[in-house]
């Protein structure tokens, strides 16, 4: 049995399975236009897949898939979200289309003012379908974890999307970052309408305040989207809003409306905290704890991203992230972290072991 009831036929259960694109990252060595870098440095991107890094590096068991080249830049995707200990034995490869890559400025990465050039079109994942992928394989987590990056891709992507967000019988829990990229959508107006659709199938949705189909205020999103069970809508620095909705004994459909601020964070650079708070609400919930703490689970995961240059951080311990989200709302309010917060705790256990 999964989370909210689901159950799977798959012998091979993980706590969540991430579907969607990755690419081969480059970042300039130096600062400047992309026209005037002399030379780059590789690295790994994609929503998903950062979810499942995270979530690995937590403690959890998680699984990627998706579709790469049969080329090096696969194989070091490949190899690269392995070495987090998240399973990639369910990516499939082809022999036809490249792995997608792109490039991107330094810039002022702490307001995520950048330039980024994207080779993506074409690409191994966007051949990703109904037909190509192990639906078996996809829906053999707890938790299926999907964004709206996938759908834009291609017209069989978004078909496999929606076979995914079908509510039916023994499906995961599906969990919906929204992610909407009006570039990635390449003009197209009905990108919005899209999401919406795919967002009304899942359980668990989260979508950021501006990208939220203009409605403004997270009880407007909510009247626009009453389906799934819980909806985090995150407002940046203001914090992030939660709409849980339960069901009594008697039958009685009850929705609680639960917020909690956002930390304040030195920021080093705003890539992938979207991706960490989605990864720290999911590993609260996947332990079962209240929303508040899973809201606030989310915001230190996102503070993890926050302070450091790339997209993936290591995780706070575990035992240090709960301290931190039993703080009373006083102290959290108070609460201020920096490069290096993740380990802080780390080292003050050393030194007390070490004489």
């Amino acid at each position: 049995m999964t989370l909210d009831g689901h159950r799977s036929t798959t012998p091979d259960v993980v706590d969540v399975v991430a579907l969607g694109e990755s690419m081969v990252t480059f970042l300039p060595t130096v600062p400047g236009r992309l026209a005037d870098v002399p030379s780059f440095e590789r690295a790994i991107g994609g929503a998903e897949s950062n979810v499942a890094c995270v979530l690995a590096a937590a403690g959890h068991t998680a699984r990627w898939i998706s579709r790469v080249g049969a080329d090096g830049f696969g194989d070091h995707l490949v190899e690269a979200i392995g070495a987090y200990g998240v399973d990639v034995r369910a990516v499939r490869r082809d022999s036809d289309r490249p792995t997608g890559v792109y490039f991107r400025t330094a810039g002022d990465r702490a307001t995520d003012a950048h330039e980024v050039a994207y080779y993506r079109a074409g690409s191994a994942a966007s051949a990703m379908s109904v037909r190509t992928m192990d639906l078996d394989a996809i829906r053999s987590g707890r938790v299926l974890h999907l964004s709206g990056i996938t759908p834009a891709l291609s017209a069989d992507c978004l078909e496999l999307m929606r076979e995914l967000t079908a509510r039916r019988p023994g499906r995961p829990l599906v969990s919906f970052d929204v992610n909407h990229r009006p570039g990635l959508w390449h003009g197209d107006t009905d990108g919005p309408r899209v999401l919406l659709e795919l967002a009304r199938g899942a359980d668990l949705v989260f979508v950021g305040e501006d990208e939220a189909w203009g409605l403004g205020g997270p009880e407007a999103v909510r009247a626009a989207l009453p389906e799934p069970d819980l909806l985090v809508v995150k407002q940046g620095a203001a914090g992030a809003t939660a709409f849980h909705r339960t069901v009594g004994a008697d039958g009685t459909e009850t929705t609680r409306v639960t917020t909690v601020p956002a930390l304040t964070v030195d920021v080093v650079a705003a890539v992938g905290a979207g991706d960490a708070f989605a990864a720290g609400f999911l590993s609260a919930t996947l332990r079962g704890l209240p929303v508040r703490q899973r809201l606030r689970h989310g915001h230190l995961m996102a503070a993890a991203a926050l302070t450091v240059p790339g997209d993936l951080a290591a995780p706070p311990a575990r035992d240090h992230a709960d301290r931190l989200a039993a703080l009373d709302d006083t102290a959290w309010g108070t609460l201020r972290l920096g490069p290096g917060w993740t380990q802080a705790d780390a080292r003050a256990e050393e030194e007390v072991r070490t004489p």
